[in-house]
């Protein structure tokens, strides 16, 4: 591959500072991720409304292009052209930095997280911690936005948001104290190593309440059906984003399916071993076998795996009532962590699942 670069090129690079190598190459990687991640939005979107119009019986995008995979450039010019409408008794300032604050939250959490068993931005020993703060930040620019547009039905969503988030947070707090005990560490790549050596080694067996905790507490911090209250068009007007149009609509739901791809992400990493093939132990494939090795091809299907169930949990129930999400939030999932990490202390003690080495 070397060969292929005109050494003039070699000799540039060279003599550019050792510094200013590392923020380039830093740069690069910043760039190549974040445009992969708005690409793969926008055609998660696409993918929404073909595979929930599977399911209603109905055809979904199919004028724009072949198969209608043109449906996603066609909304993103559509939304860029709108007018920015803003209210005249709102914050200004406010109202229009609380989708960024959405949005770049849900972008930064990419950094720490390890897309092969090579390749990460910022190998970071505090990766978890970061990524749970990252994703706590993301509720202000929604109770901002809802609070900036001085209206009483987008406050109300706002409230409802807010209340919502605090409840699902603390699940998945707890639940990731249990992946914390079971990986020893907080960085993402060794929790991840931590699941080498096929599906029997991965931590969805031993914490398998854990699981199903965060990937739900997931789905309720993404604001999505049946957990879609902030929005709530049949009770409250579309909710906190009620006074928005043209871009600064669109950079809320670039936030929303940005989110339901990290969640799935981190779900992949934490539970079902990221990059780890589940054919692992395998010996009979032999040696060096594609299906054996780690590579980015498992994690990007644990994630379309987990982005298809929640296309699913969308198209097949009805919107919970507020006190019901509630009621799951801290008397169900909150219990049943505590309990679990209990279980796992007890693991621990007694030398099985992962503490068996």
């Amino acid at each position: 591959m070397s060969s292929l670069i005109p050494q003039f090129v070699v000799d540039l690079w060279d003599a550019i500072p050792m510094l200013f190598q590392h923020l380039i190459i830093i740069t690069a990687q910043i760039l190549g991720v974040t445009i992969v991640v708005i690409l793969t939005v926008a055609f998660t979107t696409y993918f929404e409304r073909k595979v929930i119009g599977y399911m209603q019986g109905r055809l979904g995008p199919n004028r724009v292009g072949p198969l209608g995979l043109g449906q996603p450039f066609a909304d993103v010019i559509k939304l860029v052209i709108k007018e920015v409408v803003i209210p005249q008794r709102s914050n200004r300032f406010l109202f229009l930095i609380a989708p960024m604050l959405s949005l770049i939250p849900a972008l930064a959490a990419w950094a720490v997280i390890p897309l092969s068993g090579s390749f990460v931005i910022a190998d970071i020993n505090a990766g978890l911690l970061y990524v749970l703060a990252l994703t706590s930040v993301g509720v202000y620019g929604v109770i901002l936005g809802g609070w900036a547009t001085n209206s009483k039905y987008a406050f109300l969503g706002a409230m409802r948001s807010g209340a919502q988030i605090v409840a699902y947070e603390i699940a998945m707090g707890f639940a990731l104290v249990g992946v914390l005990m079971a990986g020893g560490s907080l960085n993402l790549g060794v929790i991840m190593q931590a699941q080498a050596g096929g599906f029997s080694s991965w931590f969805i067996i031993p914490l398998l309440p854990l699981f199903f905790v965060y990937f739900i507490s997931g789905v309720a911090e993404t604001n999505r059906a049946p957990f879609d209250v902030t929005e709530g068009e049949s009770e409250i007007v579309a909710g906190f984003h009620v006074e928005y149009s043209g871009v600064a609509f669109a950079l809320f739901f670039l936030a929303e399916y940005a989110n339901m791809i990290l969640v799935s992400a981190l779900t992949a990493i934490f539970f079902l071993g990221g990059v780890a093939s589940p054919m692992e132990g395998w010996t009979f494939l032999g040696d060096g076998s594609f299906l054996r090795e780690p590579n980015f091809f498992w994690l990007a299907a644990k994630i379309s795996f987990f982005l298809f169930v929640f296309f699913w949990l969308r198209a097949t129930f009805p919107r919970f009532r507020y006190d019901q999400i509630m009621r799951l939030g801290w008397k169900i999932f909150i219990p049943v962590t505590i309990v679990w990490i209990a279980v796992e202390a007890v693991m621990a003690w007694m030398k099985v699942g992962p503490w068996s080495v």
